[in-house]
């Protein structure tokens, strides 16, 4: 006899009922008088990108849609991000660089996919210029992880980094007649430090929410390190990627707090394949009852957030 958590993970209404229970926060954080429908839209293809990396990829050995009702709930769980226009952009960008890239898998010739990741991170930039910090750990995993790091493919990848610019410039040296204030503004907020580390920024919210989700995600990963050897090798290497972009994104929200939002986004991307895999692939009495836990902390949590709004 199944448990309750399997029921749910192996369920084909997992999904539908997840999105209207998205919709449903989104309706209650203030979709309507706020109106961030562009924010909702992007909201929702991240969302069906998500379902495209867990298909594409068989995070999951199972059929299961917890990777995406993951990602929806802690989504929602952080109502406190909906307003973000710049923030949904990079959202959605970001989930796609990452679709791109795990399809460049020991392809060191898979120069169009790389162009392709990294343009869509270069257009994250333009969004949220602390998307650049990643470029590095892109390449990086690239070499350590997927396999696909070559002198052609970081060629491509340079080349997709700078095309968003070179349009950004061309668009600027049109309207405003070569000043190029602005594109040096955005520029210049790469080295936005603040020293000491300023925590009084964080709002309650903002703290109980990033608790939640490393808790969670701790949980995930020990239970993947033990897990591991059931899955193929190319799916422990993009789990053990998606491990590597969330610790670079909590080092960095513990070094330079302001950059919250965007670090909690990538937080929440990374987390979800891995606490998905936690949730379909557990089927003792504890994990049973730890399920009925999470559900009703992230239920509380976005409750408590929505009414902070």
């Amino acid at each position: 006899m199944k448990r309750f958590q399997n029921k749910v993970a192996e369920s084909r209404r997992a999904l539908p009922v997840a999105v209207v229970y998205g919709a449903a926060i989104w309706l209650a954080a203030g979709l309507i008088p706020q109106q961030w429908w562009i924010q909702f839209v992007c909201f929702v293809c991240s969302t069906f990108v998500m379902v495209l990396l867990n298909n594409s990829n068989a995070l999951i050995r199972i059929y299961s849609r917890m990777v995406s009702a993951v990602f929806i709930v802690l989504s929602c769980a952080a109502c406190f991000l909906f307003h973000s226009l710049t923030g949904a952009i990079f959202q959605l960008c970001f989930i796609t660089s990452l679709l791109t890239l795990f399809r460049t898998y020991q392809d060191k010739e898979s120069t169009g996919w790389i162009f392709y990741t990294f343009l869509l991170l270069g257009l994250a930039s333009l969004a949220q210029i602390q998307a650049l910090y990643f470029v590095p750990l892109f390449w990086f995993i690239m070499a350590v992880t997927i396999y696909s790091f070559s002198w052609r493919n970081l060629v491509a990848s340079i080349f997709g980094l700078l095309l968003p610019y070179w349009c950004y410039a061309a668009g600027i040296l049109w309207r405003n007649g070569g000043n190029f204030m602005p594109m040096t503004s955005h520029l210049e907020q790469l080295g936005h430090y603040i020293m000491p580390y300023d925590y009084t920024s964080l709002s309650l919210s903002q703290i109980l929410t990033t608790g939640l989700i490393v808790l969670l995600t701790i949980t995930g990963i020990i239970h993947f390190i033990r897990n591991s050897t059931y899955d193929k090798i190319r799916t422990r290497q993009i789990y053990y990627t998606l491990m590597l972009m969330n610790l670079f994104a909590m080092v960095l929200l513990i070094v330079q707090p302001q950059h919250y939002d965007v670090m909690m986004r990538v937080s929440i991307i990374t987390a979800s394949p891995i606490i998905g895999h936690f949730i379909a692939l557990t089927y003792t009495k504890i994990t049973n009852i730890a399920f009925y836990v999470i559900c009703t902390a992230a239920l509380l949590l976005t409750a408590f957030n929505l009414w902070m709004l």
